[in-house]
């Protein structure tokens, strides 16, 4: 770990009780995750005040610590003023901290999970206005502010009050409002794709796939992940295409029918309510469809005649392969340009080899002409021009050359980088320091790519409130957010991170379609600062100087 307050969870519990509790708290930092053990002594740098342009949302956290008995603390905001300008109070939002278990980085590759630690790491928002806080512990309170578009510039004063044993206290912070303005979420250029799994919410919320309340209930993460600027809603044309690597696996949004007269029909009922709730939501930009290249290259069907499901097995490059999807591949498409979705369609494959790839780009172009296709993986300049959303992985992503991305950004292409369970920075596990989750969206400034993808919004574990390990991964690399739409430190430093990226992007347009040649220059000198071979070590500093140089631009 760099700076990360983490400790074991399987420590034995030390109660130090007294007649009262003794609850404090002073501002602490966003770069921290705050330990909750007993007996710790924290040592925090105090933020708080914080600089904003309209329409961006902040980020505070206060220590809060019981050096007494068990106390019940309770918290309260109020709303940011300026004058006779109020920031809402339903735009302060934020909880406690709480712990969840976590390891270490292990890298890829499935692991007996208690081998590699039992670590507790600060990384759940929790939303409830009251919180256990035990006797010689120790935890943060989170606070996200909305600053509104339409509100003036100017300095404004919000306060959290905390309450234990009867007796409260405010602690004030600042939010210096600069007269800039950050667009909607909609609007930003950031490329944010971050997979979901509507699969786990109907197991978490106990309600029957694709229901009214299946719906329902997925509807809060949606908004949210709408909120954080997400342009691809995630479908699935087959059953089990990464073969059900998740707790809960991934099953068809199509239901693949061989008739009894041997004729195939294709349901896309699933897919249409899927999609047309996700644009509901504000998530419209992309559907990227997985895949014609499961990992097991096999693929489940309905047959009519023996009534029951079936499994067919052909790969890329053969004749079966060829006329399974071909079928498909045009009544998708059909489909697609009655809904008129076919131009924001992707055929979308991931980590798969140049021969499988090549095989299934010749039986789309054959099938579905004009078909876009997505890709995370490796770089193949063999079919770089077929692929129009193309993501690299972290340790390969130097492939794109700047003549490379100048190319594809004025042929409308997309290009962007993922990271996953192999790369230890930047990352989004439940150990990462939060303020690798911010450098994420720098990465993509200083390599001048268009965003970022990561496997997982909320593949969850099998309780994941609790413990964030899993199988093959590193803890917390399955999820960035908790059950009944719960955010995480990590969720809030990422979006944070997103902000910043487009507000570089707007400040460089600007001096350029100006001509001033000395903005650009200055903005310039604060990007060459992010560095992400200093990652290890000072990510924190890196990050909160970029803001900081933004913000004086």
């Amino acid at each position: 770990m760099k700076k990360n307050l983490l400790l074991s969870a399987c420590l034995v519990t030390l109660f130090f009780l007294s007649a009262t509790a003794q609850v404090k708290c002073e501002w602490g930092n966003i770069d921290t995750r705050y330990a909750v053990e007993k007996g710790v002594v924290i040592k925090t740098k105090g933020v708080s005040s914080a600089t904003a342009w309209r329409g961006e949302r902040v980020n505070f956290q206060l220590l809060v610590r019981n050096s007494g008995a068990d106390s019940q603390v309770t918290y309260s905001f109020t709303a940011p003023r300026c004058g006779k300008s109020v920031i809402p109070v339903e735009n302060v939002v934020g909880g406690f901290v709480q712990p969840v278990i976590t390891d270490k980085f292990t890298g890829c590759g499935y692991h007996d999970v208690e081998a590699n630690g039992c670590n507790l790491s600060a990384d759940r928002i929790c939303g409830d206005a009251t919180t256990l806080l035990e006797s010689n512990t120790a935890r943060g309170l989170w606070l996200t502010v909305q600053v509104p578009q339409d509100v003036k510039a100017g300095t404004y004063k919000g306060g959290v009050t905390v309450t234990a044993d009867g007796k409260s206290k405010t602690y004030n912070y600042t939010i210096n409002v600069l007269n800039r303005v950050l667009p909607q979420p909609a609007e930003w250029r950031f490329h944010l794709d971050l997979w979901q799994n509507p699969y786990a919410v109907a197991r978490v919320h106990n309600v029957d796939l694709w229901s009214p309340e299946h719906f329902e209930v997925l509807r809060p993460y949606m908004l949210k992940l709408a909120a954080a600027g997400q342009k691809v809603i995630t479908a699935t044309l087959t059953h089990k295409p990464w073969n059900g690597q998740t707790y809960d696996p991934f099953g068809s949004m199509v239901t693949w029918v061989k008739k009894a007269d041997g004729s195939w029909w294709y349901d896309f009922t699933i897919f249409d309510k899927w999609v047309e709730f996700m644009m509901d939501c504000g998530i419209d930009k992309e559907i990227t469809c997985f895949s014609m290249i499961p990992w097991q290259l096999s693929f489940r069907y309905y047959d009519q005649a023996s009534d029951s499901h079936k499994e067919i097995k052909c790969a890329p490059g053969e004749d079966a392969y060829a006329e399974f999807w071909g079928g498909m591949l045009k009544a998708f498409s059909q489909h697609l340009k009655e809904k008129g979705w076919f131009e924001k369609t992707f055929i979308s494959m991931d980590e798969r080899s140049l021969e499988q790839m090549t095989a299934a780009i010749k039986v789309i172009k054959t099938y579905a002409p004009g078909m876009k296709i997505s890709m995370a993986g490796l770089y193949h300049p063999e079919i770089e021009a077929d692929i129009t959303d193309y993501c690299l992985d972290i340790e390969n992503y130097k492939s794109y050359t700047p003549e490379l991305l100048a190319r594809r950004r004025s042929e409308g292409k997309i290009s962007t980088y993922y990271t996953c369970c192999s790369a230890e920075y930047p990352n989004l596990f439940t150990f990462t320091d939060p303020a690798d989750a911010e450098f994420i969206a720098l990465e993509a400034l200083v390599r001048d790519l268009d965003g970022y993808l990561r496997w997982a919004y909320n593949s969850w574990t099998a309780e994941p409130e609790k413990d964030s390990r899993f199988t093959a991964w590193p803890a917390g690399d399955t999820y960035v957010i908790y059950p009944f739409s719960i955010s995480s430190v990590r969720w809030e430093r990422l979006v944070q991170g997103i902000q910043q990226f487009e507000k570089y992007k707007i400040l460089l347009d600007e001096a350029q379609s100006k001509g001033d040649k000395a903005k650009v220059a200055r903005l310039k000198k604060i990007l060459d600062k992010v560095d992400i071979s200093r990652i290890a070590a000072e990510s924190e500093k890196m990050v909160k100087e970029f803001r900081d140089g933004l913000n004086r631009m």
